[in-house]
């Protein structure tokens, strides 16, 4: 009887352990930023959201924006050729498009939202957002014929419409 009631305490301590372990509230280390130079910050909170991003490919490229756009290219890229470097589904290169955009690299963006578009040439929302970035740089007969297609696929559909309008009022699509 006595083994089993030390067998008993030793189980229900570890189950115990575990059940803490498991509901136990995170914490954030707040010394990533606190007292450090903006750089330094955001230095290190790019490195903690990369370790949080893992292999997702969208939390990737959130990431990667920030590197990209922030002034670290090289290291916004590396996280881009990550993505890339799996199978990359449309939505990504509609991701990697923007980045491209917003870093005034524009033969950059256009070949991400020609391959993203190429993967689904039905997303008119999709189709008439690279039509408002063509005529948000002057090229309204290009971005017509995005629009064309976009509205041929998505007739009625508010997103479809709203990316159109935007750009015809100097607005940039919201994504």
């Amino acid at each position: 009887m006595h083994k089993k009631a030390v067998v008993f305490v030793l189980v229900s301590f570890v189950l115990g352990a575990l059940v803490g372990v498991a509901f136990a509230k995170k914490t954030f280390d707040t010394g990533l930023y606190h007292d450090k130079s903006a750089e330094e910050a955001g230095a290190n909170l790019l490195r903690q959201a990369e370790a949080f991003a893992e292999n997702g490919s969208w939390e990737n490229l959130a990431v990667a924006r920030v590197y990209y756009l922030g002034g670290n290219k090289a290291e916004g890229q590396r996280l881009i050729d990550k993505v890339m470097g799996k199978k990359v589904e449309k939505s990504d290169w509609m991701r990697i498009g923007r980045i491209y955009h917003e870093a005034g690299e524009w033969d950059k963006a256009v070949d991400a939202f020609t391959k993203a578009i190429a993967k689904d040439p039905e997303d008119g929302h999709k189709v008439n957002e690279v039509g408002a970035y063509f005529l948000l740089r002057g090229d309204r007969e290009q971005a017509e014929r995005y629009f064309d297609q976009g509205f041929a696929a998505e007739p009625a559909d508010v997103w479809t419409t709203v990316a159109a309008a935007a750009a015809y009022l100097g607005v940039s699509p919201q994504h």
